[in-house]
């Protein structure tokens, strides 16, 4: 009989009992590197300023330690219930990793939120500025992109939500309209879900705020490129833009008059937004006015290009419309002419620029991934505190990416895959001598980099002012 040479598996390399422990271990080694940079980049003086008056008891829990820990909360994303507090708040790591000796229970969230009065919701809009006035001056850019589109909050399934109301996309939620600035969002108006995009005369205060607040805070004579869609094809809205004295472009209508100069038209030109790009667009451009403008302005038709050489005039999905300014010998072609930039007049850049308004849209899916859509609470000054709570938490993240992380992770990761790759990360915190330390198994110390990381985060981070 042959010998049974098949390996066995020795008993003691197999798991017989799981024990509890009382070291402090943590499977979010990650989120203290995060609550770290909260702490040194100069946030808590303008939360105190802001907010500092909500704390009606000195017993209670300060108000930047609320920040923290809500922002945290967004960042480990583990649970969007807030019951999930009362769960982390007997967890001695947790309190650990985020450097805070009290943690907030899930009542006690609900009583900071409630606490903030619809009076003082605007406040958050000026948080989000100077978020975005700090990353302006850090990366000091020479054209400001701005992107203006609204994003629907899925909340269907919402019990008695005030201000759950039917949106454009069939479902029943919130429609706040927001600014973009690459993957920030700079300021925004928490809105109930049937405002359409243009409703009210919001977008122009919105535009004129802004920009009044970039030529003061960073630079007078910046080029400002404002990108929308057809949702926004308004006159008030162009003029608006016009006075001041800044650049749009703005998805038009395929009216009537429009087509006709299109049929007419016998200047097209191609464009590929890159070269290996299988598709190719067919543009032309010519001056429109409608019946109740002043003026006219410039437009560009654009349609896709068959393989077998035709074009089609026919099809919303294939063929576009822009209204711009720019190019029109206004105060903007003087300014990117100023800094070499003439080239964005082009009728073939300045549709290239459209196309990549895209990027606004991946905006609005990172926000979702980082948050969630389902807001937690009934009424709608809460749920607008959540919401801006929510909307920080995604600027800081990708500040956060920008200044510290991006060494080890690419910027352009999303919440879900940062939170795979950085967050869930396995340690262990000991004291020592005094000291809180956080040890790390020796391969993630090694992959992200922890000690370098933890410097970045003590020393030479660009503040807030």
């Amino acid at each position: 009989m042959a010998k049974d040479k098949t390996i066995k598996g020795k008993k003691e390399q197999q798991i017989c009992a799981i024990l509890p422990s009382d070291d402090q271990l943590t499977g979010r080694a990650g989120l203290s590197v995060f609550a770290l940079y909260l702490r040194n980049i100069g946030l808590f003086p303008i939360i105190d300023r802001l907010f500092g008056t909500v704390r009606k008891n000195g017993k209670g829990l300060a108000v930047t330690e609320m920040f923290v820990q809500i922002l945290s909360f967004f960042m480990d994303g583990t649970s969007r219930h807030l019951n999930w507090f009362d769960h982390l708040a007997a967890d001695d790591a947790y309190a650990g990793l985020l450097g805070t000796g009290r943690l907030a229970s899930s009542h006690a969230v609900k009583r900071f939120i409630g606490a903030i009065s619809f009076c003082r919701i605007y406040l958050f809009r000026r948080l989000l500025q100077d978020v975005f006035l700090w990353r302006l001056k850090h990366t000091r850019p020479e054209v400001i992109m701005l992107g203006i589109d609204t994003t629907v909050l899925d909340n269907d399934d919402a019990e008695k939500r005030h201000g759950v109301q039917p949106t454009y996309k069939k479902v029943k939620g919130f429609q706040p309209l927001q600014m973009n600035w690459g993957r920030y969002v700079v300021d925004a108006v928490f809105r109930g879900g049937k405002k359409h995009s243009n409703h009210g005369n919001t977008v122009n205060e919105m535009l004129v705020h802004m920009v009044r607040k970039i030529r003061n805070a960073y630079r007078e004579e910046v080029p400002i490129i404002v990108r929308m869609d057809a949702g926004f094809f308004d006159d008030e809205v162009f003029k608006t833009c016009e006075q001041l004295q800044i650049g749009y472009l703005c998805g038009g209508k395929q009216y009537s008059n429009v087509l006709d100069e299109v049929a007419d038209a016998v200047d097209w030109q191609s464009f590929k937004k890159v070269e290996t790009d299988s598709k190719s667009w067919m543009y032309t451009e010519f001056m429109s006015r409608q019946k109740k403008w002043k003026k006219e302005r410039r437009t560009i038709f654009s349609t896709l290009w068959e393989e077998d050489g035709q074009y089609l005039l026919q099809g919303i999905c294939r063929d576009s419309v822009i209204i711009t300014n720019m190019g029109m010998g206004e105060k903007i072609d003087e300014q990117l002419a100023k800094i070499g930039r003439e080239d964005l007049l082009d009728a073939g850049k300045l549709l290239g620029l459209y196309h990549e308004r895209g990027t606004d849209e991946l905006t609005n899916r990172a926000l979702k991934t980082f948050g969630h859509e389902q807001l937690p609470f009934k009424r709608f000054t809460a749920n607008s505190a959540w919401y801006y709570l929510m909307v920080l938490g995604n600027n800081l993240f990708e500040a956060f990416k920008e200044d510290v992380a991006e060494a080890v992770i690419p910027v352009s990761a999303y919440a879900d895959t940062f939170r795979r790759r950085f967050i869930d990360t396995a340690g262990k915190l000991v004291r020592h001598a005094g000291k809180l330390v956080m040890k790390v198994n020796k391969v993630d110390y090694v992959r992200l980099k922890f000690d370098q990381l933890y410097e970045k985060c003590r020393v030479g981070l660009p503040r807030l002012e």
